[in-house]
């Protein structure tokens, strides 16, 4: 069943390149003979006036072949202004040119019809500011953000879009707050990250998210009336004084009600089940209690009063063989300054690090064991990761996790989704293309091992693999393959489409076509070249799968 997946899955984006040609073909006047998509012996052929429709047994592959007298056609007179060859240049390099192009755009067609089923979605409400970051003290949880710089706003995404896309920028935000329109002002801060194969992506971010953080505390000091009261860090807070809380902005609320007396809290203990599922699975329970809360007097906050804080910046998961683990930091524990630096909240620490994952850090934090701050030194260190395509990159991955749930809003239809569904579409569309030069590149420069590159083995297995996931995710590796398809074919590699445009190239500039002895020549080197990267990947499959290869040798010989 996996082949009928790997035709449908190939067919399609082979169908289009082809067209692409044959259609700007037709348009110039030029004679097409032979319109086949597959190679090998012909299996289905349509006759046309002038045009023969093929499909060939083996449908990894196509061509539209067009009258050319350099080939040994036989031209007749009244086709003469037919062949290829008599159009002008920029004529011919449109007609080359089309089928990569169809490659580059099929894709937009493909993740359009992922995103505009796609939804409901988080409505335009601020469910956190973060503190220390653009946002704090102009925009507050609860507003309803309409409209940023003119622009109207239905959705959380939208608003992410604006706010990611206008680093440094001033941005105007119409608000509905307390009943009433206002507008606030906030410059988006510029954000780097080091992506996968050395990327810098450049964002703007204002320190805003659509959802509020539940009431998970943190309980910082070891004799405070939190403590002494039995609650600890991670415990969900799920009612005060017999009323119920959702979010930790709701918590804080009620606990700024009490005053002196004692306060019943309600809450659930997340209870580590070791060996879950064999080892498996790291897995916790909910355990849930009820304790007597007496507050400070004295104290002029929540966390003085109380001692309890948001668990933010507490760290949930440190894997043990990760650089944070061996500079000490351990689940439980609050990170507190980084590089000297107070750090506000979670998404800062994570920005900073990934800002300059290069470079070593020192991170100082409160420790649970004692309640004591400690510090150590600690630098990222790549990690492969194989993505869902078998491609092979080494990126930086901050390891360590926070334990924050949220509390959403109910969602929303989109008021746009036709627009919203083609600007993502482009939007994946340029990101993957991006993404996909620079691999290129990065092979080139040698930073990327050719044992990254995958063949038709890979291809075979990821299609029956996503297929089982569902469309979407079938449709997400057409529309992947498609742009790879389309950008290897503009190498300038002769017997591809870019070889044809670097002949095309050099024609302009020399004002004669590029010797046919030349042409030749380069198309056999080109030839060669394909098959030693096609062999180089297949070996790589191999190499991948040479276990389970074995495997089954064994079991036809034994």
């Amino acid at each position: 069943m996996d082949l009928v997946y790997l035709i449908v899955l190939v067919s399609p984006l082979i169908f289009v390149h082809e067209l692409g040609h044959f259609l700007f073909a037709k348009a110039f006047g030029v004679k097409v003979i032979t319109f086949s998509l597959g190679f090998g012996p012909k299996i289905l052929r349509i006759r046309g006036r002038e045009t023969e429709y093929c499909i060939g047994l083996i449908p990894l592959g196509g061509y539209v072949r067009m009258l050319e007298a350099t080939k040994n056609d036989i031209v007749l007179p009244e086709d003469r202004k037919r062949t290829f060859e008599s159009l002008a240049l920029y004529k011919r390099i449109l007609v080359v040119l089309a089928g990569p192009v169809m490659n580059l755009v099929f894709p937009v067609l493909l993740y359009f019809s992922v995103y505009v089923s796609s939804g409901p979605f988080l409505p335009p409400t601020v469910g956190v500011v973060l503190p220390g970051h653009a946002a704090e003290g102009k925009l507050l949880p609860g507003d309803r953000i309409m409209a940023i710089n003119g622009e109207e706003v239905g959705t959380f995404d939208e608003i992410k879009r604006i706010i990611h896309d206008s680093p440094g920028q001033p941005l105007r935000f119409k608000v509905f707050r307390d009943n009433k329109h206002t507008e606030v002002e906030v410059t988006a801060e510029e954000t780097l990250e080091r992506r996968e194969l050395d990327m810098v992506e450049r964002y703007g971010t204002v320190g805003i998210g659509p959802s509020a953080p539940a009431a998970v505390i943190g309980v910082p000091e070891p004799g405070s009336p939190a403590h002494r009261a039995g609650l600890r860090t991670f415990d969900l807070v799920t009612h005060v004084a017999g009323k119920p809380v959702r979010r930790y902005t709701d918590l804080e609320v009620a606990l700024s009600e009490t005053r002196e007396q004692t306060v019943p809290i309600t809450y659930m203990r997340p209870i580590s089940v070791p060996d879950a599922l064999g080892g498996l699975a790291d897995m916790a329970i909910f355990e849930a209690g009820v304790v007597a809360l007496t507050p400070d007097p004295n104290g002029t906050d929540v966390l003085s009063r109380t001692g309890i804080e948001t668990a933010d910046l507490y760290a949930a998961y440190v894997p043990e063989d990760s650089y944070l683990h061996k500079a000490g930091l351990r689940p439980g524990d609050k990170i507190v300054r980084l590089d000297g630096e107070v750090v506000p909240a979670w998404s800062s620490f994570r920005e900073r690090v990934l800002a300059a994952p290069d470079r070593p850090h020192r991170i100082e934090y409160l420790s649970a064991r004692d309640g004591r701050t400690a510090s150590g030194t600690f630098q990222m260190r790549r990690e492969d990761f194989t993505d869902e395509h078998g491609q092979t990159f080494a990126r930086y991955v901050l390891r360590v996790k926070h334990w924050t749930p949220y509390s959403t809003e109910d969602r929303v239809e989109h008021p746009r989704p036709i627009q919203y569904a083609f600007s993502k579409a482009v939007d994946e569309t340029v990101k993957v293309a991006r993404f996909t030069v620079v691999a290129m590149v990065r092979l080139v420069q040698g930073r990327i091992s050719f044992k990254s590159l995958s063949g038709p083995i890979t291809i075979y297995e990821v299609a029956g693999q996503e297929r089982r996931k569902g469309t979407d995710y079938f449709i997400w590796v057409m529309a992947f393959l498609s742009i790879n398809l389309g950008l290897i074919n503009l190498l300038p590699i002769p017997v591809l489409d870019g070889g044809h445009l670097l002949f095309f190239t050099l024609e302009g500039i020399m004002r004669r076509p590029v010797p046919l002895r030349v042409r030749e020549v380069a198309h056999i080197f080109g030839m060669a070249v394909l098959l030693l990267l096609l062999a180089v990947a297949f070996k790589n499959d191999v190499e991948k799968r040479w276990d389970v290869i074995a495997g089954h040798v064994k079991e036809l010989v034994g």
